[in-house]
């Protein structure tokens, strides 16, 4: 059988800058959400020219990781390409099939939390319970949104499983851009609030089936609350 001859010629300019500005989103350089530095700045660090960073940043947002904003500059929207495709897997998804792959990741994570936490990972929940009711008692939604997402891959850190941990790293901000952050009212505020200090107390107790019981409980909940949100109010 006749072998396929190696290519010889390097990468492209343009293709180098693509591998290393994915490896620097992937590594955390550029954070999901943020805006990159402007084209002169970038222009001057990266010691290109316009051409090819702009086919360069071109490429990304192909692949999804970057979007370009009219007006406002262009921002990191995944870390990868799996990423991107999660979120867009998971927005043509029926929500209450997201929300039961969220019950499958959380439940699990949760238990395996509760027996695996270190002392530190423990500290860092209760911190961001702290972090949650003070964005709670501020009426700021987005912020709270954030912490929640934060708290929430932090019970999946603790599990230990370092593949889970990746996976769901990918599938996060799927789930999160998914379902959306809607406002709650206060009954509904303590009850969220009340089952994520039930899952913490659960994990610090190394009470693997009260933990899980505490997550999946979380994710009724916000099922339950989205289905009774006023039609429209998702995604506003």
């Amino acid at each position: 059988m006749k072998r396929i001859s190696t290519p010889r010629r390097s990468a492209s300019l343009s293709a180098q800058l693509v591998d290393s500005l994915r490896r620097h989103i992937d590594s955390g350089g550029w954070p999901v959400g943020t805006r990159i530095p402007p084209e002169a700045a970038l222009i001057d660090e990266l010691g290109v020219g316009r051409s090819t960073l702009r086919e360069a940043l071109g490429a990304l947002a192909h692949l999804g990781l970057l979007e370009a904003r009219v007006g406002d500059g262009t921002y990191v929207v995944a870390s990868s390409e799996l990423q991107s495709v999660m979120v867009r897997r998971a927005s043509a998804a029926e929500r209450d099939n997201v929300l039961e792959l969220r019950t499958v990741l959380e439940e699990y994570a949760s238990g395996a939390a509760a027996l695996r936490r270190s002392e530190d990972q423990l500290d860092r929940l209760k911190e961001l319970l702290a972090d949650a009711d003070a964005a709670c008692a501020g009426a700021d939604v987005t912020a709270a949104g954030d912490v929640d997402a934060l708290f929430h891959r932090a019970v999946v850190r603790a599990s230990g499983n370092d593949l889970l941990v990746e996976v769901y790293d990918h599938l996060g901000t799927a789930l999160t851009a998914t379902l959306g952050g809607l406002p709650w009212d206060a009954v509904g505020a303590e009850r969220h609030a009340s089952l994520h200090r039930r899952l913490v107390d659960a994990i610090e107790e190394r009470d693997e089936h009260g933990a899980r019981e505490a997550a999946a409980a979380i994710v009724r909940l916000t099922r339950d609350h989205g289905a009774d949100a006023p039609r429209g109010a998702e995604g506003e």
